[in-house]
């Protein structure tokens, strides 16, 4: 059984809610009220363990809605290790619009975290290791230094632990810059703000990010472009592969689908085709319903042999 850590800066508690229709200034009656432990690590670390991976979740809590967050984790019987803050762990709403399909999501920027406070999760991290894989995902809250996951990252290469990066921005940036990420996954706009161009064919997007890999940076570089599919970077080249043909009801954790697939294929002995192949169903299943339910292995079984069961659609971009 692969065995891996999340580390989750930012947690939230997502909340999501149907609703006939958005209307300003009236009050609105909400139906179908699910609440669920969010936040990119914890995400990656739920879709992991339904894979029959075990996981053990690094992150912080605090202020009033801690104990809310803490106990929903207990309910969804992960493995935790809980970093305690001063501050209010934030709450996420996604509310679900029945008569047009969308989905409006609210995601406060969370609390001030102190250096006593994250210094006690660089201790906590460098106590549990070496395991599989640390995957660092998600925004850093307030007051937690942009070279935050590069720290991070050290500590786990000493440790002989692959490193798994999905961020944003300047701590992305820091932490491919200090090298040696074993997959990281950006969104093509995130790349694009990466790189500082906008990057609109899948050959820009494949250049781009198999530039990455040859520098040394990354190891394998898997950039998500929604409902087209994927790119996946490696030495050897740059692969494309399509997204299933789906209803999307949500866009919640697929990106931490794609990614808790990924590494469970590749911690598993499993080529890396065939990693990305269960990374694209893994991330297609998210979407199928609305709310915070991220990907189940029976869609993901589904759409597995779907994308890859013979034509998988796979296409080689720059070899």
């Amino acid at each position: 059984m692969p065995r891996i850590a999340t580390l989750t800066m930012n947690p939230t508690i997502d909340v999501s809610y149907d609703i006939d229709r958005m209307q300003h200034t009236h009050k609105m009656r909400t139906r179908n009220e699910q609440y669920a432990p969010g936040g990119g690590g914890i995400n990656v670390a739920r879709v992991f363990q339904r894979l029959g991976g075990e996981a053990l979740n690094f992150y912080l809590s605090g202020g009033a809605t801690g104990p809310t967050l803490d106990g929903l984790l207990a309910d969804h019987d992960l493995g935790c290790c809980r970093i305690p803050i001063a501050g209010d762990t934030r709450i996420a709403s996604a509310v679900h619009e029945l008569g047009t399909g969308k989905e409006y999501r609210f995601t406060p920027s969370g609390p001030i975290v102190a250096e006593a406070e994250w210094q006690a999760c660089l201790d906590a991290i460098s106590e549990a290791l070496p395991l599989d894989a640390l995957v660092l995902s998600g925004s850093l809250p307030q007051g937690v230094p942009v070279d935050f996951y590069a720290q991070v990252a050290a500590i786990a290469r000493q440790r002989h632990t692959h490193v798994v990066i999905d961020t944003s921005g300047e701590p992305l940036q820091a932490a491919l810059a200090a090298g040696g990420i074993f997959l990281a996954k950006p969104s093509q706009g995130e790349l694009a703000a990466l790189v500082g161009r906008p990057l609109e064919t899948i050959d820009d997007i494949g250049r781009e990010a198999l530039a990455i890999v040859r520098a040394g940076k990354a190891q394998f570089m898997a950039v998500t472009l929604g409902h087209l599919g994927a790119v996946l970077a490696q030495e050897s080249g740059v692969t494309f592969l399509p997204a299933p043909k789906i209803e999307a009801k949500s866009a919640v954790g697929a990106g931490d689908s794609f990614v808790a697939a990924m590494i469970f294929a590749l911690t598993t002995g499993q080529s890396v085709h065939e990693a990305f192949c269960l990374a694209m169903a893994a991330g297609s299943a998210a979407v199928l319903s609305p709310g915070t339910g991220l990907a189940h292995p029976e869609d993901i079984a589904r759409l597995q042999a779907q994308i890859c069961g013979g034509e998988s659609g796979e296409t080689t971009v720059i070899g």
